[in-house]
């Protein structure tokens, strides 16, 4: 079970990296009754999901992109320091555990690591848009587009590897932005979040 669930979520997750989304949708339905995954603009929503979702010691945390630095209207500093032995050992009494939804784990922190649960938090630094995927840096007060194809492959992988970490199933956050701060327009996330709402991803 392990193995298939593993095997499908990757490919869905390869499929809608590769903006194939009529295969996406397939292979979604395929997921769903064992992995769930829903997509939300709302982080109390998602934290709610992981709560009533996880059993037990399973483990659940917020996951998030190194380049993803406009959001910290949302709590969330991708700069500041976690310590990766608190965030996936400690209970759920302890602040810097995962558990606390406080702390954020970027792809550096979860390469080669999994969770129970996760919350993957969606930037501007990826974005949907009318050519595809777009790939953007964050520096003093603007977005600049990434042009070395290798740095846009990285920035996709990072992705890649935020989708793939959790074993039971998890909740997408893609921000609302916001009309009054140019770093945060809306038209930096309406677009993902609707590409992967008509994927078929469960809007909660």
């Amino acid at each position: 079970m392990r193995s298939f669930r593993a095997e499908n979520v990757s490919l869905l997750v390869k499929q809608l990296l590769d903006l194939e989304s009529a295969e996406a949708k397939q292979t979604l339905l395929k997921v769903n009754d064992k992995y769930p995954i829903a997509i939300t603009r709302n982080f109390s929503k998602a934290k709610q999901w992981l709560r009533e979702k996880a059993r037990g010691s399973e483990r659940y945390g917020i996951v998030v992109s190194s380049q993803a630095q406009r959001l910290k209207p949302h709590a969330i500093d991708v700069k500041s320091p976690m310590d990766p032995i608190h965030w996936f050992l400690d209970g759920k009494e302890d602040v810097r555990s995962s558990y606390y939804l406080e702390d954020v784990a970027t792809e550096f922190h979860v390469q080669g690591l999994e969770l129970d649960w996760a919350c993957v938090t969606w930037d501007a630094d990826f974005r949907y848009g009318r050519k595809g995927w777009e790939h953007w840096s964050f520096c003093g007060d603007r977005w600049n587009h990434i042009k070395k194809q290798e740095r846009q492959n990285y920035l996709k992988n990072a992705y890649r590897v935020l989708l793939t970490r959790a074993r039971q199933g998890m909740v997408i956050v893609v921000p609302e932005g916001d009309p009054i701060d140019p770093t945060r327009n809306q038209a930096f996330y309406d677009p993902t979040f609707n590409y992967l709402k008509d994927i078929g991803i469960q809007v909660i």
